[in-house]
C-alpha cells in the first residue's frame, strides 16, 4: 500500500488560491478523454453529463509551478455555501495517484469551476473517519468508483475541497 503524501485534515500550506484569471490561463489535462470532458463542460455551461455532478479543478503543478486543469465528478458533503466538494483520486483504478492529487501536496490552494461559477478553494485529504462515511455516498453517485477501488491495492484518497473563507 502506498503512503499518501497529503496529511489528513491538514492543509500543507496556507491557502494562496489562484485567481479566476489565472485559472483561465491553466493548461488542460493532456489525457484526451479528460480534455474532451473539459471541452464539453465549457460548451454545456458545466453540465457535460446529465445526472452527474462535474467540476473543473485547477491546481498548481508541483514541479513546473504551472496551473493545470482537469475535469472531475464530485459529491457534496454538508449544506450551504461552505459545504465541501468531495473528489475521488481514483485515476481509473491505476496503481498510482493522479497528477492533480499529487499537485495538492505542493499547494492545497485550488480554483474550482462549478457550472458557470469559479472560486478559490482549499483542498485536504479526508480523514479515515470522513472517508469511511463518504465512500458509500461517492459510490452511489458514481458506481465505477467501487470497481476502481477493487482494481488496485492503492488506497484511493477522497479529497475535500472547501471554498476559501468558508
Amino acid at each position: 500500500m502506498t503512503v499518501d503524501p497529503i496529511r489528513p485534515a491538514d492543509p500543507i500550506r496556507p491557502a494562496g488560491a489562484a485567481t479566476t484569471a489565472a485559472a483561465a490561463a491553466a493548461t488542460d489535462s493532456p489525457n484526451p478523454w479528460v480534455a474532451e470532458h473539459i471541452r464539453r463542460f465549457e460548451e454545456t455551461a458545466g453540465q457535460p453529463r446529465p445526472g452527474i455532478s462535474d467540476l473543473l479543478l485547477t491546481t498548481r503543478g508541483r514541479r513546473s509551478g504551472l496551473l493545470r486543469r482537469t475535469a472531475l465528478a464530485y459529491v457534496r458533503d454538508g449544506d450551504g455555501d461552505g459545504a465541501a466538494y468531495v473528489l475521488t483520486a481514483s485515476n481509473a483504478g491505476a496503481d498510482r495517484h493522479p497528477a492533480w492529487y499529487l499537485n495538492l501536496e505542493g499547494d492545497p490552494a485550488v480554483t474550482l469551476q462549478v457550472g458557470a461559477g469559479t472560486f478559490p478553494a482549499t483542498a485536504r485529504r479526508a480523514t479515515p473517519a470522513e472517508a469511511e462515511r463518504l465512500w458509500p455516498v461517492v459510490v452511489a453517485a458514481m458506481p465505477s468508483y467501487g470497481a476502481y477501488r477493487a482494481a488496485t491495492d492503492r488506497e484511493i484518497p477522497l479529497v475535500l475541497v472547501t471554498p476559501t473563507g468558508s
